[in-house]
């Protein structure tokens, strides 16, 4: 792989480390004018402003940023990037009132969606997700967590979680997988509630590390889904077998979840969006990162996470799609960066490191992806744009101008 060297960069703007920021740190980031950014072997060798040095033009392919924005490749530290079917038919539902709750107790929602990924093969759901995945790295998502959790029993998670395997083997944007068996509780087990928690503790979760096949174990921790005790029996079992915790917590009630995530040592809590104030600071004291997801408040019509709150206190806050069938069908994390600013009222500093380093963190990658420094891997994006503010102004829009994964130029 040749040398890569980015030069007349007008401003780059990076947060720096290898950790998740918090407090007012997160807003602390790089600004840097006239900068120039040398790739070597798919790592960075050297960041720098002013004239580059003569040493760096050899054996180089040279590429002309044009006075436009640099920043690290983004991060989405929460998608449910595998599934079978859609599910457009309960939009007209939920626009006469129906709730996500009472869409799932009639048995559709995940359910519907389950259903659907069971009658899918494993290469059919890769190929569905490949698709979603070009259009995200066009949009600057080149790194993106992937959770299971529209199987809900052995055979069909493990088949999510091979076609993530299968797609890091074929495509460009780096999956880091999840297992979510306790997304939902399955309609066969609906009567054998008992049952079905055995099989996530004693069958699954074993399985799944034994395999490799997920990094991270996750539960949905609300009512009508899996209580705060149950939510602890399943992620002290992915601990006993090597998987990090994450949840799924206080996204329509608060019954525990954001309390449950700092006290088992959550990597991240998910969702967040009525957190208490008790939330915040278990969250706060267990060094949980809180994931939010904005685009999921407005498609729900919902409350937004008190983002100001968490930051405030402490707590290293990401931000990420959580693109999904039901309550987020968009997997555009340029959006969610708007929506963060403009709901949360997170500065653009904020979000930058929400979207880089935080949800590199949130995903255990922040020593190798999340900023713009020697020695981290090259992931960077070129912006049709000036500066960060412009980035989070312009609404909806698809403001990336050219890709880099690893030090290679993405051609589309």
């Amino acid at each position: 792989m040749a040398n890569l060297l980015l030069k007349n960069i007008g401003l780059l703007a990076t947060p720096t480390g290898s950790a998740a920021k918090r407090g007012r740190e997160q807003g602390e980031i790089t600004l840097l004018k006239g900068a120039y950014i040398l790739v070597k072997g798919g790592v960075i060798d050297a960041v720098g402003s002013g004239e580059v040095p003569a040493g760096m033009l050899e054996n180089a392919e040279m590429v002309d940023v044009k006075g436009r924005l640099v920043t690290p490749g983004l991060v989405d530290a929460h998608t449910h990037l595998i599934f079978g079917g859609w599910r457009q038919n309960e939009l007209g539902l939920k626009l006469h009132g129906v709730t996500y709750l009472e869409i799932l107790a009639q048995g559709g929602g995940i359910l519907s969606t389950v259903r659907a990924t069971r009658a899918a093969s494993e290469q059919e759901l890769a190929g569905k997700a490949a698709k979603e995945l070009s259009a995200m790295l066009r949009m600057g998502t080149t790194t993106c967590e992937a959770k299971s959790g529209y199987g809900l029993d052995p055979e069909d998670e493990y088949k999510q979680l091979r076609a993530i395997r299968r797609l890091n083997e074929t495509q460009k944007v780096e999956l880091v997988p999840t297992f979510l068996g306790a997304h939902a509780l399955p309609e066969e087990y609906k009567n054998h509630r008992e049952g079905y928690l055995g099989l996530l503790c004693e069958e699954m979760i074993p399985t799944v590390a034994r395999e490799h096949l997920a990094e991270f174990c996750d539960v949905f921790c609300e009512t009508g889904v899996f209580t705060a005790e149950e939510s602890r029996r399943i992620l002290e079992a992915g601990k006993k077998h090597g998987l990090t915790p994450k949840i799924h917590a206080d996204e329509i009630d608060p019954i525990g979840g954001s309390q449950l995530a700092g006290a088992v040592g959550a990597i991240t809590a998910e969702h967040l969006i009525v957190c208490p104030k008790e939330g915040i600071a278990s969250m706060a004291k267990g060094g949980t990162i809180a994931c939010l997801l904005p685009a999921t408040s407005f498609y729900l019509g919902a409350t937004f996470a008190p983002a100001r709150a968490m930051i405030d206190a402490g707590v290293a806050v990401a931000v990420a799609t959580d693109f999904n069938p039901g309550s987020c069908p968009s997997s555009n994390l340029q959006l969610a960066m708007n929506l963060a600013c403009l709901k949360y009222c997170l500065t653009p500093e904020e979000v930058l490191t929400a979207v880089t380093l935080n949800g590199a963190a949130g995903i255990r990658r922040a020593d190798r992806i999340g900023t713009v420094e020697a020695g981290k891997q090259a992931d960077l994006l070129i912006w049709d744009a000036p500066d960060l503010d412009y980035v989070c102004y312009r609404l909806g829009a698809n403001l990336v101008d050219t890709v880099i994964k690893k030090g290679e130029i993405i051609q589309f």
